[in-house]
């Protein structure tokens, strides 16, 4: 990937590995690559990983709770193992060091305050200076942000970049968007096996979830949907919260049938051979990278508007996927099921234009993105 000095590079993330989310498997995905021309140390407190290239190092956790004050924690040690010995520190946690910044999701600053009304602004700044959370997460984030000459920052999406100006207006010279990208698979596995090593029925359509924050993600939508939408059933991937929840949802609608609750898998890689389609009507997501993956995995998608899911912004609607208005329309959400369910000729389409769309967007260009900023770091270093 690149002809320049082998570097030594610091990459902070507490969580590490593709289990944990997007966030997490951008981190990973970009690290496994820069690995096969630098040397690549990685600093987390939780590793689910394992690359030949990469070298960990497991950072402490004294406490689990609470999490600013392990967050806290986790910037100052990763300050002091860091200081010497690398090249470019490049950190995806709210840190007040590392020469490379990348921002997942919408900053603190933009949704402690963005719109509110001037009342209840007093109110939440108020809240700021009397709680020892916010203050940290506050102050952790303007450090991050902070001016410095040697700093480059990297917004996952142009969502991102825009709720970054907004809080952050002098990052305008720093900041570029670096979107996610995919690893094409070698070979995609039939589906017969697949669904047989889910346990999942061999001979019904079959659609994909896929979220760890099922409400975020929009499953109470989707089962809604669902009811509405005959003979199609879900596999349902991720570890969302109240579990309870959702499964008396599911048996109130009568889904108990149609609806497989596969919990969190180390590899999605079986559950995208084993659907006919990802269906993804989110309610908020900066980017979502499991669009990108169903895509490079031949699968048709249905997928949020813009307002609501970063990737839709380059998409269009029955060219590449089927794109929702507003997730939260259940029946809207199952005319777009009953339109797959349907028409196989639509499927193919989108599965084709799908593929297409991920071929031009794979890990290795970011990660050659990513190499070009670390250039610019080290090229405006006082002294070099």
């Amino acid at each position: 990937m690149s002809t320049s000095p082998r570097l030594r590079i610091a990459v902070l993330n507490r969580h590490f590995g593709y289990r944990f989310g997007g966030a997490e498997r951008y981190a990973a995905a970009i690290a496994e690559e820069l690995s096969d021309t630098h040397e690549v140390h990685v600093f987390a407190q939780d590793i689910e990983h394992h690359h030949p290239g990469i070298t960990y190092h497991p950072v402490s956790r004294p406490f689990n709770k609470p999490r600013w004050l392990n967050q806290l924690w986790f910037a100052l040690q990763t300050w002091r193992l860091t200081r010497h010995g690398f090249d470019v520190v490049h950190s995806h946690e709210n840190t007040w060091h590392g020469d490379l910044q990348t921002v997942h999701v919408r900053p603190f600053r933009v949704g402690l305050f963005h719109g509110l009304s001037p009342a209840r602004r007093a109110l939440r700044w108020l809240s700021l200076f009397t709680s020892p959370r916010l203050i940290t997460y506050w102050w952790l984030e303007a450090a991050r942000l902070s001016v410095n000459p040697g700093r480059r920052i990297v917004a996952t999406s142009d969502q991102v970049k825009r709720d970054t100006l907004m809080g952050y207006p002098h990052t305008a010279s720093m900041l570029e968007v670096i979107p996610p990208g995919v690893n094409m698979p070698a070979k995609r596995l039939t589906t017969s096996p697949a669904r047989a090593q889910l346990q999942l029925p061999l001979d019904v359509p079959l659609a994909l979830f896929v979220g760890n924050d099922f409400d975020k993600k929009g499953l109470p939508a989707l089962l809604q949907a669902l009811a509405l939408t005959p003979g199609l059933h879900v596999a349902v991937v991720g570890q969302g919260r109240h579990l309870q929840r959702y499964r008396e949802q599911i048996a109130n609608l009568g889904l108990a049938d149609r609806v497989h609750l596969l919990g969190s898998l180390s590899d999605v890689t079986p559950a995208y051979a084993a659907a006919d389609w990802l269906v993804h009507p989110t309610t908020e997501d900066t980017y979502a990278m499991v669009v990108l993956e169903a895509m490079a995995s031949g699968l048709p998608v249905i997928v949020s508007s813009a307002r609501f899911c970063g990737i839709a912004a380059e998409l269009t609607h029955t060219v590449n996927a089927l794109i929702l208005d507003d997730p939260r329309d259940e029946k809207q959400l199952s005319e777009r099921l009953l339109s797959l369910l349907e028409d196989p000729s639509l499927r193919e389409s989108l599965a084709r234009a799908g593929l297409s769309f991920a071929q031009e967007r794979t890990w290795r260009q970011a990660a050659a993105q990513h190499e070009a900023l670390i250039q610019r770091v080290l090229a405006q270093r006082p002294g070099d």
